[in-house]
């Protein structure tokens, strides 16, 4: 059987390459189970369709598997329709949130054949066992597929309860040559060490989210949160260093840290590990306070240059929206707790909600003002599977659902506007209140980079990307 995985490129334009994690578990449990497969990653090498088009006519496949998130839709149908061109007896399987999210969309709109819902897996090993005995795929778990007229819904399959148990990705089957260059993309400022002396990679310590913010989809908000242990995470970062030399980690999660248990073992590990790295990581937005300095100042012994976490807004009402179960007193608690441990912060805001005004723009913007922080700034994305979709579908946005998905990317541009401000004036409102931020920081952004940064800034005078 002939297989190979597409990792897509969701932004064409920037010169950046992040490390498919998803595509690289998933391909690392196919490899496990004993297939060969090959892999064209359009994130790290930016082919062209004809290039794409020429790679997949190199060989037969009889498996075509791709995916990313629900907001690359665009990406996945364009992959699938050259894939359907070269290879017109091939089972073209999609993962990730563009399939779990609009299964039957996906596979009515593009020549998408099988959309793997959930964790994907175990269910991609047994799409392949059952394909190469012939048998129905009726009989395996966590899938969507068409039957004739009729769509086949398989339920989702079992989790994997115990992350632990998952294996490392087996990072060598992707360019890690480029991607290790690519990779200071994630490291903010302030650095460390000497910039040129920073290795740093990606680790990935949980999957999903304890919360249910209105705005935000992921894959695996089907089920609970789930977290790797301590030893877990700090036995994939030994690997890392050994094979690749890294010495500092982004951990690249949805949440790294939720409650002070969690990061009490992390900080017990540390010590025992005796390992020196530098890292940062996602966490609460109301984890720490002043009464946690003895904790901050081991976390900082122990490498901790910065930790995300976000504000989304500084409207209660529009926080009360979100559902982000946050005070804005909080948030600024414990951004002062950090600056006090030397620890920085970087967070984002989404703008836009319906019940954004001016003066609620201002709230927010006067939070980040205040506690000299800058903000990576977006606009709504309401996502297909979300509270905020719903509301977006009652405004008439998405009439034509295919043209809403084509126009979904990148939430810096602002794409549906549900306030009753107006595109400009919203749009000139939010640049002027950065452009305050900007010169009271001294942070240098021209007016054309004060929205799409494509950078966390954690301090003053000091910009790192994200």
């Amino acid at each position: 059987m002939n297989i190979v995985f597409i990792v897509p490129c969701v932004r064409p334009n920037l010169d950046k390459a992040y490390f498919p994690t998803g595509i690289a578990y998933v391909a690392t449990a196919v490899q496990r189970a004993g297939y060969d497969f090959d892999v064209i990653d359009i994130e790290a090498h930016r082919h062209s369709d004809a290039e794409i088009e020429a790679l997949l006519r190199k060989k037969h496949y009889d498996v075509i598997a791709t995916g990313t998130l629900v907001s690359g839709y665009k990406y996945v149908k364009q992959i699938a329709a050259i894939a359907r061109k070269t290879n017109p007896e091939a089972c073209i399987v999609a993962g990730n949130s563009v399939a779990s999210a609009i299964s039957e969309f996906l596979l009515t709109h593009t020549e998408v054949d099988v959309a793997v819902k959930g964790e994907g897996e175990a269910t991609m090993v047994h799409i392949l066992q059952a394909l190469e005995r012939g048998d129905s795929l009726a009989g395996v778990k966590g899938l969507v597929f068409q039957d004739g007229d009729r769509f086949i819904d398989t339920g989702y399959d079992a989790i994997i309860e115990d992350v632990d148990t998952i294996p490392f990705p087996n990072w060598d089957l992707f360019d890690m040559d480029r991607y290790l260059s690519k990779a200071m993309q994630d490291v903010p400022e302030p650095y460390p060490i000497a910039k040129d002396e920073i290795r740093p990679f990606v680790v990935n310590t949980a999957r999903g989210c304890p919360f249910r913010c209105t705005f935000c989809y992921h894959v695996f908000q089907y089920t609970h949160y789930r977290y790797r242990s301590a030893a877990s995470i700090f036995s994939e970062v030994r690997e890392l260093r050994k094979r690749y030399g890294i010495n500092y980690v982004n951990f690249f999660d949805e949440l790294t840290f939720f409650n002070k248990k969690q990061v009490e073992d992390f900080v017990e590990v540390a010590k025992e590990s005796g390992m020196e790295f530098y890292w940062n990581a996602d966490i609460r937005s109301n984890l720490f306070t002043e009464d946690d300095m003895d904790l901050l100042h081991d976390l900082k012994k122990i490498g901790c240059v910065s930790f995300g976490y976000s504000l989304e807004s500084g409207s209660p009402e529009i926080l009360k929206t979100m559902n982000k179960k946050l005070k804005v007193e909080d948030f600024a608690r414990q951004k002062r707790a950090l600056d006090k441990a030397g620890i920085a912060s970087f967070t984002s805001i989404v703008l836009g909600y319906p019940e954004e005004t001016l003066e609620t723009l201002k709230q927010t913007f006067d939070v980040c003002y205040e506690l000299d922080i800058y903000p990576s700034t977006g606009y709504l994305l309401p996502q297909p599977g979300t509270p905020m979709f719903e509301v977006a579908k009652e405004k008439g946005f998405a009439d034509d659902f295919e043209q809403y998905l084509l126009k979904m990317g990148d939430r810096q541009d602002l794409r549906f506007n549900m306030t009753n401000i107006p595109d400009d004036v919203l749009q000139e409102a939010v640049r002027g209140h950065l452009k305050r931020i900007n010169d009271k920081m001294n942070l240098g952004f021209s007016d054309e980079q004060l929205v799409k940064t494509f950078t966390f800034v954690t301090s003053n005078e000091s910009k790192g990307e994200g």
